[in-house]
């Protein structure tokens, strides 16, 4: 069973809309969390499960070769988690996406907006820019 995990040091803010893009997945965990594993997230934050599968988010948004212009996961042409995190946020966002329409409004509204963000793979830029170089 999962146990509660002891309150840690928050991580780093990121820069612009990845933070907003990490406080969505923060909240997002938050319901499923409560609501799958019963914990008290309000008062002692997610189950320690919950909070390694924050922790690796972060890291993958500190690390996106797209910064600050990232798509929405489901938009990104580069899968950067690992097949068993993949899965893990895919049932997290199924849970909690419709839950978070009322709970955090704001958010879920600008989740929508970034999903009609388009972009290119980073390698084709890559070689688009080179050709300008030329």
């Amino acid at each position: 069973m999962n146990t509660q995990a002891a309150p840690s040091a928050p991580p780093a803010p990121l820069p612009g809309r990845l933070n907003r893009e990490f406080l969505t997945m923060q909240r997002m965990v938050e319901i499923w969390c409560r609501d799958k594993h019963g914990g008290d997230v309000r008062h002692h934050g997610p189950c320690a499960d919950c909070s390694d599968f924050l922790e690796y988010a972060h890291r993958r948004l500190e690390k996106c070769p797209y910064g600050e212009d990232k798509p929405t996961c489901a938009k990104c042409p580069i899968h950067c988690y690992k097949r068993a995190q993949r899965e893990l946020a895919r049932d997290i966002m199924r849970y909690a996406g419709p839950r978070m329409t009322l709970r955090h409004p704001w958010l879920s509204l600008m989740h929508l907006v970034d999903k009609v963000r388009k972009v290119e793979h980073p390698m084709a830029l890559r070689r688009r820019n080179a050709g300008r170089d030329d």
